[in-house]
């Protein structure tokens, strides 16, 4: 029997099947086994930077809460340079493409004060004019293919009018991140504003001790609560602090919470009361939650099943049948 026979017969490919698929057991098995082993040392890693994040970012935001200006320079990074300035001045690039909520999307982002306004629109002013220079070059000169000067120079244009969204895209997607970080630590948060304010501590002593314990879970959480903390003792209308957390998370579970605080300073109401309230309504939009993402979990695993694990359960369950056929 030739080489070429011998690697087309059934009885080999069974075996070469069954071996294959032991393999890919044995490797899925242990590749559990050891990313349990490495997700503890990955977990303890994890938390030994977060404690030290927790103690950077609270630092910063101390000096922040006592009025020092130049803290807050030192958090959000330097004001922009001064060429980014007198191009924004120069073009009016605040007319262009500021509109009202621009501010907002970037408080949301955790991008505060003019410097950071700035380089946003100095990056929605230049990014297409640069990713315009470098389809061009690319087109033109790296991969020329034989086509018109002016069709390069259309695709480049292109290419650059797609760059006109990039800094808008990676806002929103940088707002997207926070607001998963803030919601997801929310509700604990809730849970010990209670506690601490049926322990009889005020609402902005509450809030400052939440801070630095939610620090650990969410330090995006953390920095809001403290400038909220700030806010309450240096404005003279405290209900605007409580507004300005709404606006700056841009959470609905946040902005009822803030709602029910604003209604109970304003008519003097019991705030236990309507943080307890907000506490149940909150625990039970987070179950209801977990029970969706619950309910999804089996559509998305019937393609992986169907595609790694009833094969091999067909070849296991088969290939003795299928050996003792081919062997009478």
């Amino acid at each position: 029997m030739t080489f070429a026979d011998q690697i087309t017969s059934p009885d080999f490919l069974i075996a070469v099947f069954a071996a294959i698929s032991a393999a890919a057991i044995v490797f899925t098995f242990g590749t559990h086994i050891f990313e349990r082993v490495e997700r503890k040392d990955r977990m303890k890693k994890v938390a030994i930077e977060r404690e030290q994040m927790r103690a950077r970012e609270m630092a910063r935001l101390r000096n922040q809460a006592d009025g020092k200006e130049n803290a807050r320079g030192n958090i959000r990074g330097a004001d922009a340079r001064s060429y980014m300035k007198s191009t924004v001045e120069r073009f009016s690039l605040q007319k262009a493409f500021m509109d009202e909520n621009t501010m907002e999307r970037l408080a949301q982002a955790g991008l505060r004060g003019q410097g950071e306004l700035t380089k946003h629109l100095f990056l929605r002013f230049v990014t297409p004019f640069l990713l315009f220079a470098l389809g061009a070059f690319y087109l033109i000169f790296i991969t020329p293919g034989g086509r018109p000067v002016f069709l390069n120079l259309v695709y480049a244009i292109g290419v650059g009018l797609v760059g006109a969204y990039i800094p808008v895209l990676m806002l929103r997607n940088k707002v997207q991140k926070r607001q998963q970080s803030i919601k997801k630590a929310w509700p604990d948060a809730l849970d010990l504003i209670l506690l601490c304010v049926e322990s009889g501590m005020s609402i902005e002593h509450a809030i400052k001790r939440v801070a630095r314990e939610v620090g650990i879970q969410s330090v995006e959480l953390a920095e809001e609560l403290t400038l909220t903390t700030a806010e309450l003792s240096f404005l003279e209308d405290r209900t605007r602090a409580y507004d300005n957390l709404a606006r700056r998370t841009g959470l609905d579970g946040v902005r009822s919470v803030m709602t029910a605080l604003i209604q109970a300073e304003r008519y003097g109401t019991s705030v236990g009361q309507a943080l307890r309230v907000m506490a149940e309504e909150g625990r039970d939009a987070r179950m209801m939650e977990a029970e969706k993402k619950a309910a999804a979990l089996p559509p998305k695993m019937t393609v992986p099943l169907i595609v790694f694990f009833l094969p091999v359960l067909f070849i296991i369950i088969m290939a003795p049948a299928i050996i003792t056929v081919t062997t009478l």
